[in-house]
């Protein structure tokens, strides 16, 4: 399973460009990266100079880099279906003439989005998935859509049974058994997501932030907010500094925006807090990118072996699979035994992971009877039989 990055903060403070950076270097340093955007201004593709699509697509000038803008919408355009034939006995029958964009719940886009998220999360391929988030309070709604969706239902089947007079009467049971079993499965997988979210031997949250009045206050709520959920906020970046400049307009502004730095630091003494000087120009395309990004983790040391590793702002990454010799180790923290399955195809072998099926790197074909499989302390070891 792939470390989580996540990097969040209201729009317009840095945080795609602090996210894109973060992934250029960890690409750069030898880890393989998926860089994920859910943010609807789609501004991930502008800061690399390179068009993302919604599906992993591999970034020229970065080997190693892989990236997408995921389109929560047309994901809920997917699930619509299903949906309103469980919602149209409620309606006496009529079928629901409703696009996406109508039919949507408080953290539904951000559900889909996270959702789709998790595919790629739980692939042992990757060895880091670095998520430009959309603004804060869009994480915050999905994280308490599963209590809103079970709000959402009961309401509902409560109108049905209320109003559907004699169709009710008759059928309102089974309709709303039907309601509420497709909305419970898409709790159960909110839940799931929002389990990993919460898990710091996956996931870390970095918040962005600029050094303002208004800044510094939504960043201290949003932490708040965070905490409430138990989303492991480890570090923040703070972006735009007033440079030191021997000018008298620039150092009043400066001590100004110092001393919401200081009340920062006092509002969140456990986390690990970055700033950032404003920049003579704006950071997009790859040579800026990598002087950001070493501006914010230095030179990371990528050792032999899963890890972990330390990269700044508090963060620590693994790999998600390092073979040797005839073992090949996948790094799955969180993981149970029974979440996990092992089977072989035309000589590849696949593991399992949620009912989700990867092939595992190895050179040669095997057979999954012949591997020999041991999960201890979060790590996975699969030992394949030696070359005849």
């Amino acid at each position: 399973m792939a470390r989580l990055l996540l990097f969040g903060g209201k729009g317009g403070v840095g945080k795609t460009t602090t996210s894109t950076s973060t992934a250029v270097t960890l690409a750069d340093a030898g880890m393989k990266v998926l860089l994920v955007s859910s943010d609807p201004a789609h501004s991930t593709s502008d800061s690399l100079n390179f068009q993302l699509s919604s599906t992993p697509i591999e970034v020229e000038g970065v080997p190693g880099l892989w990236g997408m803008e995921l389109d929560p919408e047309a994901r809920i355009g997917e699930h619509i279906p299903k949906l309103t034939e469980s919602i149209t006995p409620f309606l006496g029958g009529e079928s629901l003439d409703m696009n996406a964009s109508e039919m949507v719940l408080p953290g539904l886009d951000e559900a889909m989005a996270f959702d789709e998220l998790l595919k790629h999360l739980e692939n042992p391929d990757w060895d880091v998935i670095v998520f430009d988030t959309a603004p804060t309070g869009h994480t915050l709604r999905f994280l308490a859509l599963p209590e809103i969706i079970e709000k959402w239902a009961d309401k509902i089947i409560k109108m049905h049974r209320l109003t559907g007079g004699i169709r009710a009467m008759m059928f309102g049971a089974k309709d709303g058994e039907k309601m509420r079993e497709e909305l419970e499965k898409f709790r159960r997988r909110v839940l799931h997501v929002r389990r990993i979210l919460c898990d710091p031997e996956v996931t870390r949250f970095t918040l962005v932030t600029i050094p303002e009045k208004m800044g510094v206050n939504e960043t201290i709520r949003a932490h708040a907010s965070l905490d409430e959920f138990n989303l492991p906020v480890t570090g923040c970046v703070v972006n735009r500094l007033t440079p030191d400049i021997d000018n008298e307009f620039i150092q009043t502004r400066r001590k100004h925006e110092k001393n919401n730095v200081s009340d920062l630091q006092r509002a969140l003494p456990n986390v690990h807090l970055h700033q950032v000087e404003l920049k003579e120009s704006d950071i997009h395309g790859l040579e800026l990118l990598r002087a950001m990004g070493n501006e914010l983790h230095g030179e990371i040391q990528i050792r032999d072996g899963l890890g972990p590793f330390q990269i700044g702002l508090g963060l620590e990454i693994n790999r998600g699979t390092w073979s040797e010799g005839d073992d090949v180790y996948l790094h799955l923290p969180g993981i149970d035994r029974g979440d996990l399955s092992l089977r072989s195809e035309s000589g590849t072998v696949y593991v399992g992971i949620n009912d989700r099926e990867h092939p595992v790197p190895f050179d040669r074909p095997a057979k999954a009877s012949k591997v020999a499989a041991k999960l201890d302390d979060d790590v996975l070891k699969l030992s394949f039989p030696p070359e005849e």
